[in-house]
């Protein structure tokens, strides 16, 4: 496999000007050391339905924007690795010279993530699937019951070398393996897991490892009904009521 060259990383937003400084802060980090490295890192914000200054922000952090009206996050993030890839095309990189990275934006990644995903796109995977982790609960009302942070740490398979869950505020892919794919599917919600079924289908390499967690958001009214928010409200009723 080729060592990527390029490292696109995707970041949806809908109304996020709060919480994005800080994920486009964590990205500027992580970005250094491959940079350093010769290894370009293209930052894109797709702006998706947007009534707030998400775009504005993005722009004076230096990443690229690209506003939809799509109401829907499998379609934005497409756009904004459809924007990557274009990106490449015009530079005459192949996809499989390009890495594909997503994270959220309400979510920090480590300094080290970038890093992490250009290893294993050299090691030839064809994908990384990481996980998330919660450092503020402020987005929980109230003392966090201990039995719910046992059944959120249950969930989340705690010290597995390897995890059963999907996030798309922790994933990665190669150009090339996106593509043959289809890419993210036009979903509300799971689109992330509908590309990382299709990537095992079509017999890739993927990884999935608890290395290098995303830090994310405790708020329980999600973007995307049905996503880690609504996970985290069902877990806290559970914990309330059991």
């Amino acid at each position: 496999m080729s060592d990527p060259v390029l490292i696109g990383v995707v970041v949806p937003a809908r109304d996020e000007a709060l919480l994005l400084p800080a994920c486009l802060d964590a990205l500027a980090l992580a970005a250094r050391q491959p940079e350093a490295a010769g290894v370009r890192v293209l930052v894109v914000v797709v702006a998706d339905r947007c009534t707030d200054g998400t775009a504005a922000i993005a722009r004076a952090a230096g990443a690229r924007v690209v506003v939809t009206d799509a109401g829907n996050v499998g379609a934005a993030r497409h756009a904004g690795m459809v924007a990557v890839l274009d990106e490449a095309a015009a530079r005459g990189l192949a996809d499989d010279r390009v890495w594909l990275a997503c994270t959220d934006a309400d979510s920090r990644v480590p300094g080290d993530w970038l890093v992490h995903q250009r290893a294993a796109a050299r090691s030839g995977v064809d994908a990384v699937v990481g996980t998330v982790e919660v450092t503020d609960w402020s987005g929980l009302p109230g003392h966090v019951p201990e039995r719910f942070l046992a059944a959120y740490d249950a969930w989340q398979g705690a010290g597995l070398v390897a995890h059963p869950h999907v996030h798309g505020a922790n994933l990665g892919v190669r150009g090339s393996a996106y593509c043959a794919a289809g890419g993210f599917p036009p979903l509300a919600v799971s689109e992330d897991v509908a590309l990382v079924e299709a990537l095992v289908g079509a017999g890739r390499v993927v990884l999935r490892t608890p290395v290098s967690p995303v830090a994310t958001s405790s708020r329980r009214a999600p973007r995307a009904e049905g996503g880690f928010g609504t996970d985290l409200d069902r877990l806290a009723t559970d914990a309330a009521t059991g």
